[in-house]
Order: structure tokens, then sequence, then C-alpha cells
């Protein structure tokens, strides 16, 4: 039998020694990754409430018919004031808040706003928690550890982990509209998340957790949160105002993809430009129309559908490329107001030009 030499021996001692000491590092950010989250947990959770809702609705016979629901939200400021969102409280006629696990008051509706899907109420009480701090979710990135606390299947104050999976996504909102900015996260989120607070991991409120993409209702990994800048931009609007009135072209109009493009070639329509969007619609007396832009005003059946074509095809707003309604949309929420100004770039029979308009407030039946 061959024996080990001292020296072999104190070799592999010395190996072995040297496998433990790199893992210590890796323990030690482990643990204070868990430390971390724990004290998340521990700061914010307290200003994450539990709201219970009661109401009446209509059954297929014309009848009341008495409603309840539940979900989460989070104390906004020293004033009572709490975000949550529009469809946790839809159709509301009784609001009940709880800190902790513990009932606290009534509360009432401040500001709605169903087309980000946000909402802000109050409680009238001197002895609250202190309110969230809210962060920024323009920085973000893929990968970022966050967490959620909320009350999934109204079971209080829950938190779970994960990271952000995906940013600037585009989600329905109740109004049949779409949330842009949105935060994808694979933080399980439930049935009763919905309003709670995601977090980054210095407790800062960087979305508020609104949707699921589940074929059983249940968590399958694909969550979606409004961002904090959406928050930032509508909630004290909501607070002063009651309502968040949202900027408006007065236009409709489709964008020149490659297929929208093609399709046009086919059918012998040279639209004057390979990119931007083909006015469609212009409402009498809106922004755009007030501006002298134009819509198509030849008819192109295509499938079932007829496409007006012909019109003025927006390159441009404030020199910054739209390619889609879409883009049109969320520019305009994200970077104006009503009653700033907005220079429009567009083609016009080959010709560029450019044009400036007011932004007015979007009707709400539009």
């Amino acid at each position: 039998m061959k024996t080990k030499t001292p020296k072999r021996v104190l070799a592999n001692a010395l190996v072995g020694l040297a496998s433990v000491l790199a893992v210590i590092p890796a323990l030690g950010q482990l643990a204070a990754l868990q430390e971390g989250v724990i004290s998340v947990y521990e700061e914010a959770s307290p200003s994450v409430v539990h709201i219970t809702v009661r109401g009446t609705s209509e059954n297929a016979f014309m009848q009341p018919v008495p409603i309840s629901g539940s979900g989460s939200g989070f104390l906004f400021d020293a004033l009572g004031h709490i975000v949550t969102n529009y469809h946790v409280i839809e159709g509301a006629d009784e609001i009940t808040v709880a800190f902790g696990g513990i009932e606290c008051c009534q509360a009432e509706i401040i500001g709605v706003d169903p087309s980000t899907d946000l909402a802000v109420i109050r409680v009238d009480s001197t002895n609250l928690p202190a309110p969230l701090e809210l962060g920024e979710s323009r920085g973000l990135r893929i990968g970022q550890f966050v967490v959620a606390i909320g009350n999934p299947f109204g079971l209080e104050q829950t938190m779970t982990f994960g990271i952000v999976s995906a940013l600037e996504r585009v989600i329905q909102s109740p109004d049949g509209r779409f949330v842009g900015e949105a935060i994808q996260t694979d933080a399980p989120i439930n049935p009763g998340n919905s309003g709670g607070p995601l977090l980054d991991l210095d407790g800062r409120v960087i979305g508020v957790t609104s949707q699921i993409i589940s074929l059983v209702a249940g968590s399958s990994g694909v969550g979606f949160a409004i961002s904090a800048d959406t928050v930032r931009r509508v909630a004290p609007v909501l607070i002063a105002e009651g309502r968040f009135p949202h900027p408006y072209l007065g236009l409709g109009g489709i964008g020149l993809s490659a297929d929208v493009l093609r399709l046009l070639e086919e059918n012998g329509v040279a639209p004057g430009a390979d990119r931007g969007i083909l006015i469609t619609s212009v409402a009498v007396a809106g922004p755009a129309d007030l501006g002298g832009l134009r819509p198509g005003t030849e008819a192109l059946a295509v499938g079932g559908f007829v496409i007006p074509v012909g019109g003025d095809i927006i390159l441009a707003l404030n020199e910054t490329p739209v390619s889609s309604m879409l883009e049109l949309i969320f520019y305009l929420d994200t970077q104006t107001r009503v009653g700033d100004r907005v220079e429009v770039s567009y083609v016009r029979d080959g010709e560029a030009r450019s044009t400036s308009l007011v932004v007015g407030e979007r009707p709400t039946s539009s």
C-alpha cells in the first residue's frame, strides 16, 4: 500500500483549506443578501395595507347583488394618502383599510385614473406608520432583485422575492387602453397582491403590482407592475384634482411597418415615406386639426378593412421619432402635459414639413 508523504498531505490540506476559504466570501454575500431582504420587509411592511371593498352590482335580471373584494396598497404620504390599483377599488361603496393585519379605518376615494390603473384613497388617522419612499424605475436593470409585499388570497403581510424580468412592457388598462413603462417580474404575484408595492433592496417603491399572466389564476412567474415613474407623474395629480388629464392630439393613424408598406405597395399606393405614422383620421377642432394636419381621403379596401390613404405622415414629436400610435401615445403621456406645445415633423406629398400643436385633453370617450 502506497502511503502519502508529509509534503503531499500538507499540499492536499492546503488545497482543501483554499476551497473552504473561497466559499466563505460567497456565504457572507448570501447572508448579507438575506439580511437585506429581511430588513426591507421589516421596514416596509408596516406601511403596506390590506384593502377590503364592498359594493353592489347587477345580475342578469338587473337586480342589485352585493359584491366584495380585497387587494393591497401602500402609504404614500404622511397625510394618509394610499396608492393602490384602480381595479382594486372600482365600484366600491365602502372601503376598509388594515395596517399590519389590524383593521384601522374607513377610507375615502380621492382620485382615480383607469387608464393607468392607479387610484388614491385616504384614511383619516394620526396614528400612521412612515410612508414608503418612491424610487425611480427609469434606472432599473434586468436581473435586479426586487420584493413584493401584499395580501395574496387575503393572506396579509406576505412577501415574495424575485428579479426584474423585463422593462418597458405594455399592458392593458381597465378602460381598454394601454399602460407603458410597466415592469415585468418573476416575484410571485397572486390575486390580492394588486395595488401593493414592488420594492428594491433599499426599500424604495419601484412599482405597483398590477397584473399577472396565468392560465390558472395563480402565479406563473410572469407579473407586471405599474412603474414608479408613472406613479410619480399621476398620483400627485389625483390627490390635487381627483383625476388625471391625459394629453391628446386628436388623430388616428397606422404605423408604416414593413408589412404595411408592402401592403400599400402591392395595392399601388406610394405613401411618400418609408417610416412614421400615416394619419387616417383627425378629430374636428382637435389639436391636429387646428394645427393643419390632414388625414387620408382615398379609401383603400384590404381584406374587409378600409384604410384611408394619402394623408400626412408623422415622423417625430419634438424631434423624437415615432413609428406607431402606441409610441405616439406613450410619448405624449410621459413627456408632455395638457397645454404644452409639441413640434410635429411630418411629410405631405413627399415634402418634409412641421407644425406646432397645443396638446389638448383626451375626451373620456376617445
